[in-house]
């Protein structure tokens, strides 16, 4: 048998104000030569600005990088401004991150994940999501050695993008449905206290759904707080079965029919919707969970054709074949596609 070693982060702060005190943060862990500060065009302004202040405060040296995208191309950009002394930090949303922690894992030194949004649980997982060509693949890295959330950031970040999280919390639903499926019919390895973990974290969400509203800082943490224990469930699981099932399968074959996708959690959330069906669970309290927290619920409120929406769902088991779902190996016909879509509304 191989040891398997769970990553946790050392440090988590999820606080307001949080962000001006990153100097400290990283002088506690020992990690102050340098730094390498990965951010966005959007994100710029909002986080990479005060972390800027908060190092030349203590006079720590720094370099900063854009990057737009979660690619290839992005990352070898990234790596190539990393030497052995560099501590990473990712300041943005999912793509940001996802960039820094994977440049980081392939060049063996800190990351810092440090998000300005809370749009979904790649912030502190070990996984990364990056965009080939024609697929987005799951990449598998290290999680942060600390995790820097300012919640007040979050809040002022758009509520759909808040919204898109709770539908990526909500998806661990049928996530965990797949996956205790999957170890009843193909002796799949499962773990307790990864799916209650993972579980929790969606309730997390639904029993708050009251507390959850544009730029409230609360709100933010409660996310964020959520998306945090979903990382650790998959940090746990040593995979991201425990937040990803057919739902997010559906999601992945969207991006690859839709020149423009929608955002990662929304598509996941109508996913939910679905499955839960498939499941033969309580789809509609799925649905009005979403709908509380203003995640979209049918494709016209994304703006994506109801064709698509049938093509994803019958592409959707040959994303991952190796991952069993409720879909099967053999996926869902045409017209069992088309009903499933036309009696959960999403069509």
């Amino acid at each position: 048998m191989t040891n398997r070693k769970i990553q946790m982060p050392r440090e988590v702060y999820i606080d307001p104000g949080i962000i001006h005190d990153t100097a400290e943060i990283c002088k506690s862990l020992h990690l102050d030569k340098k730094f390498l500060i990965v951010t966005g065009s959007h994100t710029f302004d909002v986080g990479a600005k005060p972390v800027i202040e908060s190092l030349e405060k203590n006079d720590l040296e720094y370099d900063v990088i854009k990057v737009d995208n979660a690619t290839e191309e992005s990352i070898s950009e990234v790596e190539d401004l990393i030497t052995p002394e560099t501590t990473v930090l990712g300041v943005g949303g999912g793509k940001v991150i996802d960039v820094a922690k994977l440049s980081s894992f392939n060049q063996d030194v800190y990351f810092i994940s440090m998000p300005t949004t809370a749009s979904h649980d790649g912030i502190v997982s070990p996984m990364a999501s990056i965009k080939n060509p024609n697929t987005s693949i799951s990449a598998t890295a290290h999680s942060p050695i600390a995790v820097i959330a300012d919640s007040e950031v979050i809040a002022q970040s758009p509520f759909r993008l808040l919204a898109a999280g709770c539908a990526d919390l909500i998806a661990n639903f049928t996530a965990i449905k797949d996956w205790e499926l999957a170890h009843r019919l193909k002796n799949e390895s499962f773990s307790e206290s990864a799916a209650a973990l993972s579980i929790m974290s969606a309730h997390l969400i639904t029993d708050n759904i009251a507390n959850i509203k544009p730029n409230l800082e609360p709100s933010a943490r409660i996310v964020m707080k959520s998306l945090f224990s979903g990382g650790m469930a998959i940090s746990i699981a040593g995979s991201s079965r425990p937040a990803s099932g057919s739902e997010h399968l559906f999601s992945h074959a969207l991006d690859k029919i839709l020149d423009k996708p929608a955002l990662h959690g929304e598509q996941c959330g109508i996913g939910t919707i679905m499955m839960m069906y498939l499941h033969g669970g309580d789809w509609k309290a799925i649905k009005n969970a979403l709908m509380a927290v203003q995640a979209p619920t049918t494709a016209t409120e994304v703006g994506i054709a109801e064709d698509d929406v049938i093509e994803a769902l019958m592409l959707a088991h040959k994303i991952r074949p190796e991952r069993y779902t409720i879909l099967g190996d053999n996926g869902i016909s045409r017209e069992a596609a088309y009903e499933l879509a036309y009696k959960t509304e999403v069509i």
